[in-house]
């Protein structure tokens, strides 16, 4: 299949005309959302669900640990499983804004695909892969994508629609390159799985002192195979996703419940407000209430240019 060049000038003037200010869109499909940035950004720190996201136009950078995971128009990146990151749009501008739609990905309906269409399962690697990867987006791929976008100009067409081209998404997927690493995460029993069991034990607990050897064998893996495994996936040791998990949300609460930096590091688990402003510091690279100043700044000055798309 060959797709004209200006489909990529399509897909941006339908997102042009549902995302019309910087920031991020939830569309009328419910799993589907529209990134638009019309500059560069300083970087952002949270974390990725499972979700393929298509760039349209510009670039993005994304910072998965110590990798550094760069790409721009024609690529998407995958994210197999919760991880978090830091991101930030490279390339930008009033011209030619950065254009990136996202589908979230279900795991649910991931293996009610593969229950029902026979795609056949690789073998499982060795070594493990990262829990984010990017390829370049097939025109079967893009075909698909363009279509779904289309609806958004047909909204009566959604319900029915919407559903089968999502699942045509997930199938282009499933049998593209980074297809092996998606189905390791979800069959039951591999190692992607079980890290994946891990990270959703974090997600709930991280408040809770960590004990390694507990959690291994919660998901019945050695120590060492479970270190190893989980560093391969996610860049990062439990511990050092834990941390990140911890000061993410003690951030969140800072700046949107106005939490003091005490109080947030005590609800995230940090018994030591020394600590807690220490890591924060190297990991921010300001303190607390420093970076709490000036985030809010940034957000003022932004709902001061779109109030309608400021987004907690």
């Amino acid at each position: 299949m060959s797709l004209p060049f200006n489909v990529y000038q399509e897909i941006a003037s339908i997102a042009a005309r549902h995302a019309t200010q910087d920031g991020e869109v939830q569309t009328a499909i419910d799993s589907l959302g529209i990134s638009r940035r019309t500059t560069p950004s300083a970087p952002c720190h949270g974390s990725y669900r499972p979700c393929l996201a298509l760039v349209i136009q510009g670039a993005k950078s994304v910072q998965l640990g110590t990798d550094t995971i760069n790409y721009g128009a024609g690529d998407y990146l995958l994210t197999s499983l919760d991880l978090p990151v830091a991101w930030r749009v490279v390339e930008a501008s009033r011209e030619v804004p950065h254009f990136c739609i996202a589908l979230a990905i279900d795991s649910e309906k991931l293996l009610d695909l593969m229950r029902r269409v026979p795609i056949d399962p690789p073998a499982e690697p060795a070594n493990a892969q990262r829990g984010i990867v990017v390829n370049t987006a097939t025109p079967e791929l893009l075909d698909a994508a363009i279509r779904l976008l289309r609806l958004l100009d047909r909204p009566a067409d959604i319900a029915a629609m919407a559903p089968l081209i999502e699942q045509e998404i997930l199938y282009r997927i499933l049998t593209g390159p980074a297809g092996g690493q998606l189905m390791n995460i979800i069959a039951a029993g591999s190692h992607g799985n079980r890290i994946a069991r891990a990270i959703a034990w974090l997600r709930e607990n991280f408040a809770r002192q960590l004990r390694i050897e507990d959690l291994a064998d919660h998901i019945g893996m050695s120590v060492s195979s479970f270190h190893h495994h989980f560093k391969t996936i996610t860049a990062m040791t439990p511990v050092q996703y834990q941390k990140q998990l911890r000061l993410h949300e003690a951030r969140r609460l800072m700046l949107l419940e106005r939490l003091d930096a005490g109080t947030a590091g005590h609800r995230v688990g940090y018994q030591s407000p020394s600590q807690f402003s220490r890591e924060y510091s190297r990991f921010y690279g300001l303190s607390p209430s420093r970076d709490i100043d000036a985030s809010r700044e940034i957000i003022a000055a932004e709902q001061a240019v779109s109030p309608s798309t400021l987004r907690a």
